[in-house]
């Protein structure tokens, strides 16, 4: 789980960077709604070159959840890859937000 303990109950954050046809396309509404099923806090931001970053708060099995659907066949566009660092939690987040 790229070293982080699965059975921790101390939050973490991943940042993810999709790649592949994932603007225009619903993709970080998409997000946001599996992160909030998931239980999941942070937001989902287009960037310049194409790609969206997704920040996610929570335990880290079910940040783990969010980075197997974000590479899984529903998301909407076409993802080619992702890419992720973990690392601690920050100041936090409420809900999950669309930037």
């Amino acid at each position: 789980m790229h070293g982080r303990d699965a059975h921790s109950e101390e939050p973490v954050r991943v940042t993810a960077w999709v790649r592949g046809k994932v603007q225009q396309v619903g993709f970080r509404w998409w997000t946001r709604a599996r992160a909030l099923e998931i239980g999941l806090t942070g937001y989902a931001s287009n960037l310049g070159d194409g790609r969206v970053q997704v920040v996610a708060e929570g335990l880290a099995p079910d940040c783990e959840e969010l980075l197997v659907r974000l590479r899984g066949p529903g998301t909407p566009g076409s993802v080619s890859g992702v890419t992720e660092i973990w690392t601690a939690v920050g100041p936090g987040y409420e809900g999950f937000e669309i930037r």
